[in-house]
């Protein structure tokens, strides 16, 4: 049969253990699901499997039952259910982090893992960067004290393996360290969690340096301003193409590569629109 560790999204793994379960038990049906799960609606599989329709604690049981889980694949099916459905961004991680800890689901998805964790933590992207630098060292306490603020050991440590995992960086074996430009694999489920993540992570370092960082070393600008619904689209299309501008202008520099920054561009509303 399907195995659960191979999904983050609940409602796929449903549909493919049903299409298994039908291929062997050609006489299966919603019907008979319903009957195993104790519920009376012959079409909540379906609906489920949809979207149409959410599973709520007491129905999550019943699946269970019916899908004929043990205790382990019951547990993991029951964070896949809390990851789609959470109302907020650290439900959501406290699911993930259960989930990632798992050991067969890493073995299944282990590059994926980290790709989510790439984007999760902000030493991560900042230490692949820090590898431009001439005199890089790939190991954790060089790391830990270069970036600003320091992290731990363990932190560089995980942020070294994370992108060694990736593909990023690739040790000689001199000891040397070599970067690679690869993509980051983030699956669709958890893309808006490992952006919400990244963004999250990079504005409390923002706010961190507004005071730790003397003022020549850093660029703060911030205005308040009233805008036409019609020229949001315009204003997202205009900083999107300030920042291919930046990024063109660091990608095509000659000159080496010394320090690591973090630019930031955030447009959001302090007030409702009219009429709300």
């Amino acid at each position: 049969m399907v195995e659960v560790y191979n999904y983050l999204d609940y409602r796929r793994f449903l549909k493919d253990w049903f299409d298994a379960k039908k291929d062997a038990q050609p006489r299966y049906s919603h019907r008979a699901f319903a009957r195993q799960a104790g519920q009376r609606s012959p079409s909540l599989l379906l609906s489920v499997m949809e979207g149409r329709r959410n599973l709520t604690a007491a129905t999550t049981e019943a699946f269970i039952r019916a899908l004929s889980l043990g205790a382990k694949d019951a547990a993991f099916f029951t964070l896949l259910v809390q990851l789609d459905q959470a109302k907020t961004p650290e439900i959501r991680n406290q699911a993930w982090r259960r989930i990632a800890a798992t050991r067969r689901f890493l073995e299944a998805r282990q590059v994926e893992g980290a790709g989510m964790a790439y984007l999760s933590h902000w030493f991560i992207p900042a230490t692949r960067e820090l590898a431009m630098r001439p005199d890089f060292c790939a190991e954790a306490a060089w790391v830990a004290r270069t970036l600003r603020p320091c992290i731990s050991l363990a932190q560089a440590q995980h942020a070294l393996d994370t992108l060694i995992d990736l593909g990023h960086l690739v040790v000689t074996a001199s000891g040397k360290a070599k970067l690679v430009e690869t993509t980051i694999a983030t699956p669709h489920e958890i893309a808006d969690l490992a952006v919400h993540n990244y963004h999250n992570g990079m504005i409390d370092r923002a706010r961190e340096a507004l005071v730790a960082v003397p003022a020549e070393e850093r660029h703060y600008l911030g205005v308040t301003i009233g805008v036409p619904e019609e020229l949001v689209a315009v204003l997202k299309t205009e900083l999107n193409a300030f920042q291919s501008r930046v990024l063109d202008l660091c990608d095509g520099a000659e000159s080496t590569r010394t320090q690591v920054y973090q630019l930031n561009l955030n447009l959001f509303p302090l007030s409702d629109r009219m009429g709300e």
